[in-house]
């Protein structure tokens, strides 16, 4: 059988059921691919007490957890939400399509922790991620500033997830460079940074006041605010 269990945002986060499952489990597998834990795979063993195996995007892809499920108890474990990434939705597909019983340990994720912004969640259009550019490879995507125009376009809210391994000054400038492209106007950013941990920290900025801040911890992401309610905006303010 095949377990996917979240994490949640911080290492204790994972939920009593999901620790009793992970015991009865011969091999536990980790997305080690798809954010930047703001914690380490040993404190995490620590609280499970089993071996971690990290998985990286290759591994995942190509479905090898999924034979293995055929002959064993397997948990795959995911930081904050279990079926955030596409590439999980597609276990699931290719464990049905096997034969193979699954179930799915849903937790929190960035997806809810952004609303600790004051925003309103059912104001936010379609999530963007930024890739993270490789000029010398003529690797530079911008697409997702096009989602972020169409975003504003209803006045919804723009959530960007940030690739792992970007730094927050490179982020920065791929974003305004995006922006430029796009005829997108920047004003004022929230970076939320590590929210659900010890670390979470939201800041309100505009970009030229936001380069200012080079210790800002992974995982962060990036909202670039739509229309805001006058009640959106009081709570903005707390940030500044």
């Amino acid at each position: 059988m095949l377990y996917l269990i979240g994490l949640g945002l911080n290492s204790e986060s994972i939920s009593k059921e999901s620790l009793e499952i992970i015991k009865r489990c011969k091999r536990i597998y980790l997305d080690n691919y798809t954010v930047d834990f703001p914690y380490s795979i040993g404190e995490l063993g620590e609280i499970i007490g089993k071996k971690i195996i990290p998985l990286g995007r290759e591994k995942v892809e190509n479905l090898e957890i999924i034979d293995e499920a055929k002959k064993m108890d397997i948990a795959f474990l995911v930081y904050g939400s279990p079926l955030t990434a596409t590439t999980h939705i597609t276990l699931i597909q290719e464990a049905l399509a096997s034969g193979i019983k699954y179930k799915v340990f849903h937790n929190a994720s960035i997806l809810d922790a952004v609303s600790e912004t004051g925003l309103q969640l059912y104001k936010f259009g379609k999530i963007a991620s930024m890739p993270m550019w490789k000029p010398e490879k003529n690797f530079t995507p911008d697409s997702f500033m096009e989602i972020v125009k169409e975003n504003q376009s209803i006045k919804a809210h723009s959530l960007i997830l940030i690739d792992i391994g970007l730094d927050f000054e490179e982020a920065l400038k791929q974003l305004e460079k995006s922006a430029e492209k796009y005829s997108v106007k920047l004003k004022k950013i929230i970076i939320c940074q590590s929210l659900g941990t010890k670390r979470g920290k939201i800041m309100y900025r505009d970009i030229e006041e936001a380069r200012e801040f080079s210790g800002v911890k992974k995982p962060y992401c990036i909202i670039i605010p739509g229309e805001l309610h006058f009640l959106e905006q009081d709570f903005l303010r707390t940030f500044e």
